[in-house]
């Protein structure tokens, strides 16, 4: 996944979505301190002293100012002669203000984000025994003062007077007749949009870095687990990280011996971590056997006493929340978290997304599609087959016979670095070209499961964190770090070749996560394994929409869950815990029952990114859908030139994306028709 830095200060998480409203802006609130007598006379002395063709502009900055105006900013008159000094009605002198002030942000977020990820290396990558002292630093934002400082010198007021805010709504409709610059100005008035104080950002922060680093060091022992007769399934010094690595390990047992047992095992785990039942003493601990079906813990041949985890999990969740909550009032018109997700960050609200979720969960395809799994694994489904890998090419490849050939390749972080080029040569980028994006990126062993993280201005590199072993890159570790990789290259473009600083990115996540589906599965094709299946491309789309199917129903419990803690706000772990349990059976029972014909499931709370990246989930599914659209519109055409014309595009609103780069709005019906096509030919 891509690496959410939420740990940087709330102006660059504002620079990438805090703009992002559907409806209503905090910028529309009366203000609190400048009286609306004042308002009206600013307004209209500038409009008489500007010209009418300022009017729409100055009125909309004059408000904006207003709203965020403190008692300490200036009285009446300071606020007045405020606006008079800095209003630039001159369209040459505000392109130059526009100019200064996006060079100025690059240094400010770019030196920020430098500086956050590099005191988080103790903590992100592998090496010595993590201290207090590397965990104090990885949770510290050097940048949490910043929003505070660009009030007190009045930067940022300077900044909305002459660079307005716009709703998503006006985005939406405005947008359809933007230049670039016009979009990059847009974007400028995005930056301020709410005035957090600097503790509650490091309180923020803090708590997400502590969830980040549990779910980091939460391993489990597989060669450590028995079943009641002592017989272990896995290898000795196998390490898996919850949840994506034992959910990897899960989905690499299909026709395999001993692949149901081992799977089911994998499963008891996943449920003990769920409900907590999990011993304390298991977790990223060797030196004891487990039996996670009867939950038994032994040590030389005999049992021993165990003591639960402490509802640690929910404990972290629960952190998350309070401390993002406790900076709700600074949002008049988005008072949660769940509606600034959506509404700011995704720019599609909630209720559209979930909208699009039910419509693919619900549709008659997944029944089809389950009943083909079905028969291709010759039993019932399981609940962990909602991970069913049966439908990629590299499914008909040994595992083992992959893993050899990319230990080989890949023996450390370095000589993956060092085959960037050569992979995107691969993928139809010149030998110029490909040096140039490689050489904007580094590959770092992750001591997590890895992420990228890109640089957030032009001189500083994009980061590749990837897990790899002392043996060198096992394939389910090379397969993600492609993904990654996919990340990174989009960081790179979408900043180096961007024609504005201002639309440097894209316009949410699930774009991103896109280009990362799209090198990932491409993957073998990087290893010079050419699949010659002539029902790839049905396969593909098989395993689109169950991999939909899946993580749409993990979004829709990540979307109630937060629901319910904004109706229960003084809840204990054990509370959320039960609650999250509960809830995640009912989003099973109600899209997935029928289908698996098994009830009161807790299968989708296995997901890490509930516990330490909130609310990212929907970016996934969203993702995918966008992934499936991108590879049927670039079919027969140079793929390395069409991602270099699409990731320009930078930050628009996602559907003004979309329109630019495939020619329509973000849609399950693709999908819909390529699997009805697809299970026609795959019997």
């Amino acid at each position: 996944m891509k690496k959410l830095v939420l740990f940087l200060a709330l102006p660059l998480i504002i620079l990438a979505a805090g703009c992002n409203k559907s409806s209503g802006s905090a910028m529309e609130t009366k203000p609190a301190f400048i009286n609306q007598a004042t308002l009206d006379k600013v307004i209209k002395q500038l409009t008489d002293s500007s010209g009418e063709a300022s009017r729409v502009r100055l009125g909309r900055g004059v408000k904006q100012v207003a709203s965020l105006w403190e008692k300490q900013d200036g009285d009446q008159e300071a606020f007045t002669a405020f606006c008079k000094e800095q209003f630039i009605a001159d369209t040459a002198k505000l392109e130059v203000l526009f100019n200064k002030l996006q060079r100025s942000f690059e240094v400010l977020y770019g030196n920020y984000n430098k500086m956050a990820m590099d005191l988080r290396i103790p903590v992100d990558l592998s090496g010595d025994e993590l201290t207090p002292i590397d965990e104090m630093f990885g949770a510290f934002s050097p940048s949490s003062h910043l929003t505070d400082d660009m009030f007190g010198n009045k930067i940022a007021f300077i900044t909305m007077l002459n660079f307005p805010f716009y709703t998503l709504g006006e985005k939406t409709e405005l947008g359809k007749t933007w230049s670039r610059r016009e979009w990059a100005y847009a974007r400028m008035g995005d930056i301020f949009t709410s005035r957090v104080p600097a503790a509650l950002n490091q309180q923020v922060n803090d708590a997400l870095a502590k969830s980040d680093m549990y779910i980091s060091e939460y391993n489990i022992m597989m060669g450590k687990l028995v079943d009641a007769s002592g017989k272990t399934y896995f290898p000795e010094g196998m390490k898996l990280i919850t949840h994506w690595g034992l959910r990897d390990e899960l989905k690499s047992h299909y026709g395999k011996t001993d692949g149901l047992e081992k799977q089911k095992m994998v499963y008891s785990v996943m449920k003990r971590i769920i409900d907590q039942s999990i011993p304390e003493m298991v977790i990223n601990n060797g030196e004891y056997q487990w039996n996670p079906t009867d939950n038994k813990v032994l040590k030389e041949g005999k049992e021993v006493s165990a003591t639960p985890e402490p509802d640690r999990r929910y404990e972290m969740l629960l952190n998350n929340f309070k401390a993002i909550h406790a900076t709700d009032a600074y949002y008049p018109a988005l008072p949660t978290y769940s509606q600034r997700a959506f509404e700011l960050n995704m720019e599609i609200p909630e209720q559209d997304v979930e909208k699009l979720f039910v419509s693919l969960v619900t549709s008659p395809e997944i029944k089809q599609v389950a009943a083909l799994i079905g028969k291709r694994l010759g039993r019932n489904l399981e609940p962990f087959d909602i991970w069913y890998d049966g439908f990629k090419a590299r499914s008909g490849l040994n595992e083992d016979d992959l893993t050899i050939k990319t230990q080989a390749l890949y023996p450390n972080p370095l000589a993956f670095e060092k085959d960037m080029p050569n992979m995107l040569r691969k993928l139809g980028w010149s030998a110029e070209r490909a040096s140039y994006i490689a050489s904007k990126i580094q590959v770092d062993p992750a001591r997590g499961s890895g992420h990228a993280a890109g640089a957030a201005m032009k001189g500083d590199k994009a980061r590749l964190r990837t897990r790899i072993s002392d043996k060198g890159m096992n394939y389910k570790g090379y397969n993600i770090a492609v993904h990654e990789f996919g990340h990174n290259v989009e960081q790179t473009i979408d900043l180096y070749d961007i024609d504005y600083y201002m639309l440097q990115g894209v316009p949410n996540t699930s774009f991103t996560e896109a280009l990362a589906f799209l090198f990932q599965k491409r993957d073998l094709d990087l290893l010079g394994i050419k699949d010659s299946n002539p029902d790839k491309e049905h396969l593909a789309s098989l395993d689109a929409i169950w991999s939909c199917y899946e993580i749409m129903g993990v979004s829709m419990l990540d979307m109630q869950v937060w629901r319910w803690l904004y109706a229960n706000p003084e809840a204990t772990p054990a509370q959320l815990k039960e609650a999250v349990i509960r809830i995640s059976k009912e989003v099973w029972n109600k899209y997935y029952a029928d289908v698996f014909g098994s009830k009161d499931e807790p299968i989708l709370a296995i997901y890490s990114h509930m516990i330490d990246n909130p609310l990212y989930l929907s970016n996934y599914p969203v993702g995918h859908l966008i992934d499936f659209q991108i590879d049927g519109f670039i079919k027969g055409k140079n793929f390395a030139s069409e991602v270099d014309r699409i990731y320009t595009l930078g930050r628009l609103t996602p559907q003004a994306w979309m329109q630019g780069a495939v020619g329509t709005a973000i849609s399950i019906d693709p999908m819909l028709k390529s699997v009805d096509e697809a299970l026609k030919v795959i019997k």
